[in-house]
């Protein structure tokens, strides 16, 4: 306890340009500010004789941390200001590599020892009541006796102090107290699963302010007592099995995105420059209209997937002053694939995304949706391994490998409870991310019906066994498919195609069609490309973004960044749209619907946020209408005709098959008359 106080008391940090201070003695004084009852300590600031001592014997030492914290509390606060003011529990994080676990390396070795192991969230339980002191009174002499919870365990009295009356002292239950308990599943990251193997899970324990302070999808490096406790065989009976339970008791919870390392703690400088600049867009915000207040909400949790140091905002804020910005995060997306500019755009503004926002009455969605169709070997496949790595929260999965409760939700039975309880699938754990669906022409027709409510209305509604519930799914969802005969033809639409069906196609903002056609000069250029990052010493472009700067650029734009439409924008948007009709109006053929002026939206708002520009200007919707007609408007062409028909994509049929159709009707209902 003397090495504890020392510790607490006398340790300083040097920053460059600041005075030394007291770093937890500062800390501890500022609990009683924010009224905060958890203090988070660094263990590499730790003495090593008192690291080591934490890392072996974690609940004792804790404890004493833990009573000493309180001491010093208590010693320098005045007493009339100590009135109603919790007792200060510890939190620590960031071990030392010995102690850093793979998920599958924990062993009975390491039980009621501190580890570290990294994964990602897959449930989270309701929340449990769990007892934190037991209120005991004698049946007889109603003598009263409290017992406190001490290592996991609370010791019933076999026989009253008072009366000496053997097992006459009763649990009342009203006079107990009682914290927040919860059980979560972490499961192995796909990245981190050695080759042939299927991911393990841990069971993790969290408690008191801990509780809810995760949801499904996040990765997190979790830092806890790794425990074992033995199973009864029958509820009634003292037998035990032979085989223990393992669970870690989580101590501190971090959050880490995929590329980019976190650190959750207020007193890194990095964390606290974060809180400063929220702090400063919520006064910003306070400017806009109402319906960005949600949206800066739900953008919030993906600032705690990255990491943003004074020296990267300022790198950010750099870059974004380039005229060439633009070209430079294309040449970022995937630099081993060759050309594909403008798919490679339409990806980048799907990363970035429009604005959400919400009305009285309805929200409309900000999240980009795109659709790569084309022959096999284009690297439509490389697009989304490589879009999947660098998106701040996202998901990859296979659509032949996937069924509907995979990429949903599905009810399964808790093992400790018996209960049935439901968990999240691909596209609820990808929830204000990316979710990557590869052959996505090769679902079957029961999974792909679900995707559309979530491209539409961003949720997913499940009523299974009793549990009737609406779940988050605001995930822009990045498709690829291949043509069902292999190779692309042009003498058949985009639907006979890929048979996909057209009111699944219509949701899409981009459709992109890929070709392998013969071409001498590009043929060439291709494969010496390919060639050159085969030789001894590759031939790589220099590329002025790499994939870390790319991935905090993308998280800082969707945190900090909002833009909103001006009124030469919104006259841009207007002609845009307008002219998107007249282009088949003497044909009397529909080339564009109002999901193409919201698609014209979404792409104009994440141009803008590319720029980090507050306003949407008219180049803005420039660029957004040049992908809309190299994208959609190649898709929805009529091989027949070579004209566009964006019935095409909303109902399957071009104009001579609506015709066709319209006249059997007529000459049916006729002799019907007749």
């Amino acid at each position: 306890m003397e090495k504890v106080k020392n510790f607490l008391t006398c340790f300083e940090t040097n920053l460059p340009g600041e005075e030394p201070r007291k770093k937890y003695l500062d800390a501890i004084l500022d609990l009683h500010v924010s009224n905060s009852c958890s203090l988070t300590i660094d263990c590499l600031d730790l003495p090593d004789e008192l690291y080591f001592d934490l890392v072996a014997y974690p609940q004792e030492i804790i404890s004493l941390i833990d009573v000493e914290v309180n001491h010093v509390f208590n010693n320098t606060i005045e007493s009339s200001q100590l009135k109603g003011h919790k007792r200060i529990s510890v939190k620590l994080f960031n071990l030392r590599q010995p102690e850093i676990k793979a998920m599958r390396d924990l062993d009975p070795i390491n039980i009621d020892q501190l580890v570290t192991i990294r994964g990602m969230v897959t449930r989270l339980s309701e929340v449990i009541p769990d007892l934190l002191q037991a209120f005991f009174r004698c049946s007889e002499c109603n003598f009263i006796k409290t017992v406190i919870l001490e290592r996991g365990h609370i010791e019933e009295p076999t026989r009253c102090e008072h009366c000496a009356e053997p097992y006459s002292m009763e649990l009342i239950h009203q006079r107990c107290t009682f914290t927040d308990k919860q059980l979560v599943k972490l499961q192995e990251t796909p990245e981190s699963i050695p080759e042939g193997e299927t991911p393990h899970t841990v069971n993790l324990c969290v408690f008191e302010e801990l509780v809810d302070s995760v949801k499904p999808g996040d990765r997190v490096e979790v830092t806890g007592i790794y425990k074992a406790v033995p199973i009864k065989v029958d509820g009634k009976k003292r037998t035990i099995k032979t085989v223990y339970k393992n669970f870690i008791d989580v101590l501190h919870f971090s959050k880490t995105g995929i590329r980019v390392e976190t650190d959750s703690t207020r007193d890194n400088p990095s964390d606290q420059l974060q809180e400063e600049e929220e702090e400063e867009q919520q006064e910003e915000s306070a400017n806009h209209d109402d319906e960005f207040d949600q949206d800066l909400q739900e953008r919030r949790i993906v600032s705690q997937l990255v990491t943003l140091t004074q020296g990267d905002v300022q790198s950010i804020r750099d870059l974004s002053k380039d005229e060439e910005i633009y070209e430079h995060l294309t040449q970022a997306i995937a630099p081993s694939i060759y050309k594909m500019d403008d798919v490679k755009k339409g990806v980048l503004l799907q990363l970035f995304g429009g604005t959400n926002k919400t009305l009285p009455n309805n929200r409309i969605r900000g999240e980009i949706h795109v659709l790569l169709v084309g022959d096999p070997g284009v690297s439509k496949s490389q697009i989304l391994s490589h879009i999947h790595k660098i998106a701040p929260r996202g998901i990859y999965t296979s659509g032949k490998g996937s069924s509907a409760v995979g990429l949903t939700a599905y009810v399964t039975k808790d093992q400790d409870t018996g209960e049935f309880v439901l968990e999240s699938g691909a596209l609820v754990l990808s929830d204000l991310g990316v979710c990557c669906i590869d052959e996505f022409d090769k679902m079957n027709d029961s999974t792909r019906s679900i995707l559309h409510e979530v491209m539409e209305q961003q949720t997913v509604s499940v009523a299974k066994a009793g549990i009737i519930c609406s779940l988050n799914a605001r995930t822009s969802v990045l498709a690829a498919a291949n043509p069902k005969e292999s190779r692309y033809n042009d003498f058949l639409s985009i639907v006979d195609n890929i048979q996909l069906p057209p009111t699944l196609l219509s949701r899409f903002d981009l459709i992109f069609l890929l070709r392998d056609i013969p071409d001498q000069r590009r043929d060439m250029e291709l494969a010496r490309h390919i060639v050159g990052m085969h030789l001894e010493v590759p031939l790589v472009k220099d590329n002025p973004i790499d994939t870390n700067m790319l991935t905090k650029y993308i998280s800082y734009a969707k945190n900090k960044i909002h833009p909103v439409i001006t009124n030469e924008a919104g006259r841009a948007l207007v002609s845009s749209y307008l002219e998107l009709r007249r282009m088949g109006s003497h044909r009397k053929q529909i080339t564009a619907t109002t999901r193409q002026l919201e698609s014209l939206v979404r792409l104009s708002e994440g141009h803008a946020r590319m720029r980090l520009s507050e306003t949407v200007e008219v180049d803005d919707v420039k660029e957004a209408l040049r992908l809309v007609r190299v994208s959609i408007f190649q898709a929805a062409k009529d091989p027949k005709s070579g004209q566009v028909d964006i019935d095409l994509l909303t109902t399957g049929m071009n104009k001579e098959q609506r015709e066709e159709a319209q006249n059997e009707t007529d000459e049916y209902e006729q002799d019907v008359d007749w």
